[in-house]
């Protein structure tokens, strides 16, 4: 099935339509735990390399990670830069079936980095996602946004039950202060925020004082067009090390303006390998929604622990981990 980027995805049973998902069946099966080749159906199959090395416990925790039941009290969102996410990764049984099992424990998750404008890779990812849930899932993205030959595509994975997609813009970007300017989606969620806008941003290294700084415009843009400040900023904003230093960030309307509250601290960690640095961020605004923001939530996922996986195993999925956070039920 061939798809367009900035569609939303049927299903694997149903033709795609531009602009609205399709109704699907929902999806439903018993765990599996399977240390060996990867079963078909429902069931959850845990492949020979690099998830057959987890035993007991950590078996069970990647398990019920990807079925959505840890932690089931609250929407959790995430933000994953999968380092060149393409057709060769996702289609690697040692990184495809560990990438599908970490979006399968989000109900919403952005990803960064997709090389794919064909969209193969995200569709067979989401074959992956669907067949390691029990819950079913969609996705939305953008076209492939950059300057120069090199692009990129803003994805996001989303659970249906979960949330809903309302509406989707591409920022114009009229200062082209942007590499890959933000591809803004607002999403329903009845069970906790009712409606929040998502801002992704993969800032471009060198760059990433401005652009983080220009995130700012972004937010207004959505007041203008959509009337709300419930906003999530998320994404690898490059915000830490050498490409943001500390005398960088009173030029950061983002960071100075007390609208914003930033939730993945300077002091974190959101690197694979053995550099320290807080480049990947979630930053929320508006009154409602940081009401609805679950204490102490907002995290580094460090799947190379969660996994069991040794350092060379995790940095062939991503150099960088994803960042979360979770909001209340009501």
């Amino acid at each position: 099935m061939r798809l367009r980027a900035g569609q939303l995805w049927p299903g694997p049973a149903s033709p795609a339509r531009p602009g609205a998902p399709a109704a699907g069946a929902e999806r439903g099966g018993s765990l599996c735990l399977t240390l060996g080749p990867r079963s078909r159906g429902p069931c959850l199959s845990l492949p020979e390399s690099p998830l057959g090395i987890m035993g007991g416990p950590w078996a069970l925790l990647a398990a019920l990670w990807a079925l959505g039941d840890i932690g089931a009290a609250g929407l959790r969102i995430g933000a994953f830069n999968i380092q060149s996410f393409g057709d060769s990764k996702v289609s690697d049984p040692a990184c495809g079936g560990v990438i599908a099992q970490i979006l399968a424990g989000y109900d919403v998750a952005l990803v960064q980095e997709v090389r794919d404008p064909d969209l193969s890779a995200v569709s067979a990812l989401m074959e992956q996602i669907n067949s390691v849930s029990r819950h079913e899932y969609s996705f939305v993205s953008s076209e492939p946004l950059g300057r120069d030959q090199y692009k990129e595509m803003y994805l996001f994975v989303y659970r249906k039950d979960a949330v809903s997609v309302v509406d989707t813009y591409q920022y114009p970007d009229p200062e082209d202060a942007f590499s890959r300017e933000p591809f803004v989606v607002k999403f329903s969620a009845p069970s906790s925020a009712k409606e929040l806008v998502l801002i992704p941003l993969h800032a471009a290294p060198h760059h990433a004082v401005v652009e983080i700084d220009a995130l700012y415009d972004v937010y207004l843009d959505v007041i203008d067009k959509w009337g709300t400040d419930d906003i999530l900023f998320l994404g690898d904003f490059n915000a830490d090390c050498s490409y943001v230093r500390e005398e960088d960030w009173a030029a950061i309307r983002l960071r100075s303006s007390e609208v914003f509250k930033w939730l993945i601290p300077d002091s974190a960690d959101t690197t694979v390998g053995n550099s320290d640095c807080a480049y990947d961020r979630i930053v929320v605004c508006g009154a409602r929604l940081r009401r609805s923001l679950k204490p102490q939530s907002a995290a580094v996922h460090d799947f190379q622990e969660e996994f069991g996986l040794d350092q060379t195993q995790a940095l062939a999925i991503s150099d960088h981990f994803p960042v979360e956070v979770t909001l209340k039920s009501h």
